[in-house]
């Protein structure tokens, strides 16, 4: 019989910290402050919540040694000392998820089509209703979802999960460990056309989608094919659902992005940046490393340097937000008559000296 519980000495084995308690609590998950009880642990990663974290019935808490220090006179539980608590909890709680979860069994459904020309690892799982191309090879342990449509040529490296309904077009690559949600699409053609006296000529997209290790794709997130090279999403990127990376895109290592961002063609974002939801980056621009975009930022020039940017006007009552355009579109002819008066008073001055 599966367990689902763990003593708390086994977390500390796992992820280190320091313990003041026993070790031999035992621990059936993790719980919010406010929802936990002698069955969970909780964390503490915001010292504005002290007085709750010291209220809370949680069996053990997580925390930095300074919260420690301001709360240890009202908190009973066990407790364990670390510099991030909210890393630990993500550990923690991982954790906790793998005692529960269900693993996949290898082998193909029998619903599933595979191409006899496909290579596909023995301790592959294989979803109802998949469809797997010529040329395709699938790595050991990785976990298809029902219905999902695996074009001509595509790689999926060891231990990757693709769950139900995504579509990956042909010859694009996802690396190890990576996840990518239901109704994903990777490799689809990019925007590229050619208008010829108000006709549209589409240009062909013959590039490809290339992922890295510990790349997360959300759901119903669209990453394009490149027209004729490749899009590129570098390892350990994270992209929320409903996300649009445009053809030939660069995103570097380790950069996430929130919920319906978008991203133009040909964008080169660089490393360790984040970006708010609904963010928007326009076509050909370079974005450096460790920048961070506020959410629902236009960002309409390139970025060469670190730091935090923010593109939009303030929240205001629809009649103030009116009277405020109306201002900005006249700023230029404000800007004529100041410098006029400007020439007025210079000439006057002199005039009486």
């Amino acid at each position: 019989m599966t367990t689902t519980s763990t003593r708390l000495g086994e977390l500390v084995d796992r992820f280190g910290g320091h313990l003041i308690g026993s070790p031999d609590i035992m621990l059936a998950g993790i719980a919010p402050l406010s929802d936990a009880d002698e069955r969970h642990i909780t964390f503490l990663s915001n010292a504005k919540l002290r007085a709750q974290a010291a209220a809370t019935r949680a069996a053990a808490l997580i925390l930095t040694a300074a919260d420690h220090a301001q709360i240890a006179a009202d908190y009973a539980g066990a407790c364990i000392v670390t510099p991030h608590p909210y890393v630990y909890f993500a550990r923690a709680a991982q954790y906790f998820a793998s005692l529960k979860a269900i693993p996949a069994l290898a082998g193909i459904h029998p619903s599933a089509w595979v191409s006899p020309h496909a290579i596909v690892a023995a301790s592959a799982s294989i979803g109802a209703h998949v469809s797997i191309e010529a040329e395709a090879v699938i790595g050991e342990n990785v976990v298809i979802g029902a219905g999902v449509a695996i074009g001509r040529g595509v790689g999926i490296a060891d231990h990757t999960q693709v769950h139900a309904n995504v579509s990956i077009y042909d010859y694009c690559s996802i690396g190890r460990r990576c996840i990518v949600h239901s109704g994903a699409v990777i490799g689809a053609d990019g925007f590229g056309f050619a208008n010829e006296r108000g006709n549209w000529i589409k240009i062909p997209q013959t590039g490809r989608v290339l992922i890295g290790d510990d790349v997360e794709i959300g759901a119903n997130t669209s990453i394009d094919r490149g027209a004729l090279t490749d899009t590129v999403i570098e390892e350990g990127v994270k992209l929320d659902n409903q996300i649009q990376i445009g053809h030939n895109c660069h995103i570097g290592a380790h950069t996430a992005m929130a919920g319906c961002v978008g991203v133009a063609g040909s964008a080169r974002i660089g490393k360790y940046c984040t970006f708010g939801g609904a963010a928007m980056v326009l076509g050909h621009l370079t974005i450096a490393d460790h920048v961070h975009i506020s959410s629902g930022s236009m960002v309409s020039r390139s970025i060469l340097e670190a730091g935090q940017y923010t593109g939009f006007y303030p929240l205001a009552k629809n009649a103030d937000w009116e009277k405020t355009a109306a201002i900005v579109r006249n700023l230029s002819g404000m800007r004529e008559k100041i410098r006029q008066l400007e020439k007025t008073i210079k000439t006057l001055t002199e005039k009486s000296s």
